[in-house]
């Protein structure tokens, strides 16, 4: 099939559903289906508004634009390249990161309860001053954080310096270089001796038996950010055991282990796990107080 063969957005829309979907690609950073994701690369290939997709439909293409899509499509079609890659964006809620390579495509559903300030666990947002985020890739969660909790400081941490790169472009963005300090770290070795009302964490967290059947798209992803060892809890074991002496008397620990909860209960079986409630249900991030930990 040839660029000749198309003229619209609308031509292009229809090829990219019908190829999305005959490739069989995997849909897990972003949108959840052909259509969505064909309108949005095609969209931002073309430098449209990604929300307006109606009005550019019969929309007449030159031919540079047409193969300038053609080649994005193909892409993400025959490479399965995540989308993300291709257009060096992300989208968590409202805001937007930029993404390649070095690090996971954002996605967390730590994301979706930062908003909510971890009530009723964090009563008062205003009396939260340090706030630590390990295993933070892009930068992405502790933009979140500095935006819900204005009055504090956030160590944002990551053992890959590739990853760090990307997350300071990101602070640079929104301006948050004064308050985002970002630490290169195999999580707390290299932080000061400092406490910390809220720490949270997107860790590697796949389990051995599913990273053997990662989708190809996933493949694409840099293997460190997503491998947890055996049972995935290799870095969460970490985590959970150095929170204690990190956490104020008040402060609370807030862990993302995806599908992995029956591997989590297991490995720490003497402490109480909470499950917070997302959008994916009540299993895919814990939390755990401090006082819980000083028993523990």
């Amino acid at each position: 099939m040839t660029s000749n063969n198309f003229s619209t957005v609308r031509d292009l829309l229809r090829y990219a559903v019908t190829r999305f979907n005959t490739e069989q690609l995997f849909f897990g950073h972003g949108s959840s289906n052909a259509f969505d994701e064909a309108a949005y690369l095609i969209l931002h290939t073309l430098k449209l508004p990604l929300d307006q997709l109606d009005p550019f439909l019969d929309a007449r293409l030159l031919p540079d634009e047409i193969a300038t899509v053609m080649r994005v499509i193909e892409r993400r079609s025959k490479d399965r390249v995540p989308a993300a890659y291709l257009t060096n964006e992300a989208w968590l809620g409202a805001y937007r990161f930029y993404v390649d390579e070095r690090v996971i495509v954002p996605r967390s559903f730590i994301a979706e309860l930062i908003p909510h300030h971890f009530s009723p666990w964090i009563q008062d947002p205003e009396t939260i001053e340090n706030v630590l985020d390990l295993c933070t890739g892009s930068g992405c969660l502790p933009i979140l954080l500095a935006d819900a909790f204005p009055g504090a400081l956030v160590d944002a941490v990551d053992i890959s310096a590739d990853a760090l790169e990307v997350a300071h472009r990101n602070v640079a963005d929104y301006h948050l270089q004064d308050r985002i300090t970002l630490v290169e770290s195999d999580l707390y070795t290299q932080l000061a001796p400092r406490k910390y009302d809220l720490i949270i964490s997107n860790p590697p967290y796949v389990n051995s038996g599913s990273m053997a059947k990662l989708p190809q798209e996933y493949l694409r992803e840099p293997q460190l950010a997503l491998a947890g060892g055996e049972d995935g809890m290799d870095l969460v074991r970490k985590i959970v055991a150095g929170a204690a002496e990190r956490l104020t008397e008040n402060g609370v620990l807030v862990v993302e282990i995806g599908n992995e909860r029956a591997f989590a209960e297991a490995a720490f079986p003497d402490l109480e796990l909470t499950w917070l409630t997302t959008s994916a249900g009540d299993d895919m991030v814990f939390l755990l107080t401090a006082e819980q930990l000083q028993l523990g």
